[in-house]
């Protein structure tokens, strides 16, 4: 029998309404098939992990993520794969944190959610779950269908690490706007498999160090040098740069002077797009080409959510300034198209 560790972290997907004042509390995801009774249907050996006590998603951080790979390498070789229930607001920064902490991974780690709490009559949350947990559970020539870290959300299954949310009203709450979807949910389970990590020939290893100090420095029409030396001059050992279009930044004297300074200072600088779809391309247009001669670094096509996590990640590693470069203009986990 299949074998599921479903672990419950907090968010909208597990709360019902209180009869007594009507409002949302979270139910105990210990009686998962009293809540879900279309689970026992499925014929899978369910077990749960709730975090005590739950997490709104905005609390969310790097001790958490490592709580979470905790979990799944004590418990990796018990089951066939996991799915972790997670608020949406930040549900994208922990899928990229988990893909990069969790090498060699070749079992689904699915993280799903819902809009609407289990409880209420239109909720999305039950096809959500049981859809996330048939993901888990679908094997080709007996190995895992899906052997990495994805966001299962409203019919589709998106990469971890190329997700964003994007809409906070819709069930339609996600999108990868880089890279096409794993699989879709329709009438049958369509996988994608063109797309789809092949299954990794090391052993799986946990990495769960993280750095957090970086900032982020987002440009815009008419910024001042104060506002960036806030930045650039702070005691953060990183900066991710939010640029315009392919990578592109205003050639004032004092704004390439302020990242010129932080550079000197050993600041690793990455430029990624404030365009959701699209790459950078450092060097395209005059207004990125000093930025690619001192050395800042593209981060092509990733998104914001796996540039943090990746940057963080790989801090955490200790690795040198031209490693942590060089690394994170490859793709490490499928997170970005170079």
């Amino acid at each position: 029998m299949t074998k599921i560790l479903i672990i419950y972290t907090g968010g909208t997907i597990g709360m019902v309404n209180d009869p007594l004042t009507g409002a949302l509390i979270p139910f105990d995801f210990k009686q998962i098939r009293q809540n879900v009774p279309e689970l026992t249907r499925l014929n899978y050996h369910l077990d749960v992990h709730s975090f005590d006590p739950i997490l709104d998603s905005s609390n969310m951080n790097p001790i958490i993520w490592a709580e979470l790979a905790g979990i799944i390498e004590r418990t990796y070789h018990e089951y066939d794969g996991f799915v972790i229930l997670h608020g949406s607001d930040t549900m994208a920064y922990t899928a990229s944190a988990l893909s990069f902490m969790l090498k060699n991974l070749a079992k689904p780690v699915v993280l799903t959610g819902s809009q609407l709490p289990i409880g209420e009559i239109r909720t999305d949350a039950k096809e959500n779950l049981i859809t996330a947990l048939e993901i888990v559970a679908t094997k080709n020539n007996g190995l895992a269908m899906v052997p990495e870290v994805c966001i299962y959300f409203d019919y589709q299954l998106f990469r971890g690490n190329r997700a964003i949310k994007y809409n906070s009203e819709k069930f339609e709450a996600f999108q990868s706007p880089n890279y096409h979807i794993l699989a879709e949910a329709g009438v049958n389970l369509s996988f994608y498999g063109n797309y789809i990590h092949h299954h990794p020939k090391g052993a799986f290893q946990v990495q769960s160090d993280f750095n957090p100090n970086i900032g982020v420095l987002k440009l815009y029409p008419g910024i001042t040098p104060q506002a960036v030396q806030a930045i650039t001059r702070s005691s953060v050992d990183a900066i991710v740069l939010e640029t315009f279009g392919s990578g592109n930044t205003t050639t004032a004297p004092w704004f390439i002077q302020s990242l010129q300074e932080a550079l000197d200072q050993q600041k690793l600088i990455i430029d990624i797009s404030q365009c959701q779809g699209g790459s950078v391309e450092l060097g395209k247009y005059e207004t990125s080409k000093k930025l690619q001669q001192m050395g800042i670094i593209s981060g092509f096509d990733m998104t914001f959510e796996a540039t943090v996590t990746k940057l963080m990640y790989l801090m955490g590693q200790r690795y040198s300034n031209v490693e942590i470069a060089a690394l994170m203009e490859q793709s490490l986990r499928g997170e970005l198209t170079h």
